[in-house]
């Protein structure tokens, strides 16, 4: 099949959404799919061979985060111009609600259009004022996939309609394979944590609180930050006697990425809330990382109820402290948490994942490939002036 995958969000800033559609179009085409990704993007020269610039995006505050987001003439071009050079048999368009390339695509698009929602927001204002303004692209929309059951509750709620649960997938192979980082910190009692530092519902406040805690129960106890952000002003948030043991390594490359949960005995998820699904968790379970995460329903569906992993609650650093401090004292319950959490992801490999999204194409597609919607150059140009 030629495939259209339309990916909202920056591609060369880290982001959930952008690694799915990342893996999603290589493991297409590693099936034999024609692929082509469009999308907006800081640096041209980052972008695939199977990837087209939709222009720059500006950041723009989106459920509870930071996201590029893009919308206007010039980006309504680009999107109308590679609808135009390529006969899709299926487009494939990512968080078609928000302002930005995934939107623009279900404007100027006429035909089989599927789309995937990854976002969790069971009170979004924003959802619920634009309802009636999205309604006409949202009709042209021949299947949905919700990421996760929360995501399916928040477009249910919210546009009225219903979702196939497909969850995100993970390179399994790339996560098990991986070495540690030369720079892995000494002791043997390493925690490790992979999230923006500055973005309060990634929780790396709760697990600094648990440091002092952590390091009465267990002398030799350290953290691995990684992770965009202000590392002054975390260390800051530090007790003077504990700033040693955080070790931050600022922004990880995505080669390093996999390394960076080898670096560590526990990957620890402390997130506050407004999340979807748990990506990071499938990949720490994947590279095998015993993994201790806040119970947020989100997570606890990833780890089967606490079994592939611990929980604690949501915020409670006293609670994390105690978790962690305990699965450090106990290598025999690491090693089961790591074969449970790597038996858990199999069924998450991208392979299996795509097969999947590939059977809604199959049921979407018809006679007619996609094409561009008559007048709606100016409808779209109007919608995001």
């Amino acid at each position: 099949m030629k495939i259209g995958l339309a990916c909202p969000y920056t591609w060369d800033v880290p982001g959930g959404v952008q690694v799915h559609v990342r893996d999603l179009a290589e493991t297409l085409i590693g099936l034999g799919h024609d692929v082509s990704v469009i999308t907006p993007v800081n640096d041209e020269t980052t972008l695939p061979p199977y990837a087209v610039d939709a222009g720059h995006a500006v950041p723009v505050p989106y459920n509870g985060s930071v996201a590029r987001l893009l919308m206007g003439p010039v980006s309504a071009a680009r999107v109308r111009r590679w609808l135009r050079e390529n006969d899709f048999d299926v487009l494939h368009v990512h968080e078609p609600t928000a302002p930005s390339v995934s939107l623009l695509t279900c404007m100027l698009a006429d035909g089989p259009i599927v789309a995937t929602f990854h976002t969790s927001n069971p009170r979004s204002k924003i959802l619920t004022a634009a309802h009636g303004a999205l309604q006409p692209s949202m009709e042209k929309v021949r299947a949905r996939i919700a990421v996760s059951e929360a995501a399916r509750r928040t477009i249910v709620e919210h546009l009225g309609v219903d979702a196939i649960l497909i969850p995100n997938g993970v390179a399994v192979g790339t996560f098990r394979d991986a070495t540690p980082l030369p720079t892995r910190p000494p002791g043997g009692a390493t925690v490790v944590f992979l999230g923006r530092i500055d973005e309060p519902r990634k929780g790396l406040d709760v697990l600094l609180a648990a440091l002092p805690t952590l390091v009465a129960r267990c002398e030799r106890a350290r953290l691995l930050v990684a992770g965009p952000g202000d590392g002054e002003a975390v260390l800051d948030r530090v007790e003077p006697g504990l700033r040693d043991r955080v070790h931050l390594l600022g922004l990880v490359s995505d080669a390093d990425k996999p390394r960076v949960f080898h670096s560590g005995e526990i990957y620890c998820a402390p997130n506050t809330g407004q999340e979807s699904f748990g990506i990071v968790l499938l990949e720490a379970m994947a590279a095998g990382a015993p993994v201790v995460a806040s119970d947020i329903d989100a997570f606890r569906r990833v780890l089967d109820d606490g079994h592939a992993g611990r929980l604690f609650p949501v915020g409670d650093a006293a609670g994390l402290a105690h978790a962690l401090a305990g699965l450090l004292a106990d290598p025999g319950e690491r090693g089961r948490l790591s074969d449970r959490g790597r038996a858990v992801v199999t069924a998450y490999d991208w392979p299996m994942i795509a097969k999947s999204i590939v059977g809604v194409y199959e049921m979407v597609a018809g006679d007619a490939p996609v094409s561009v919607a008559v007048g709606s150059q100016q409808k779209a140009i109007r919608h995001s002036a």
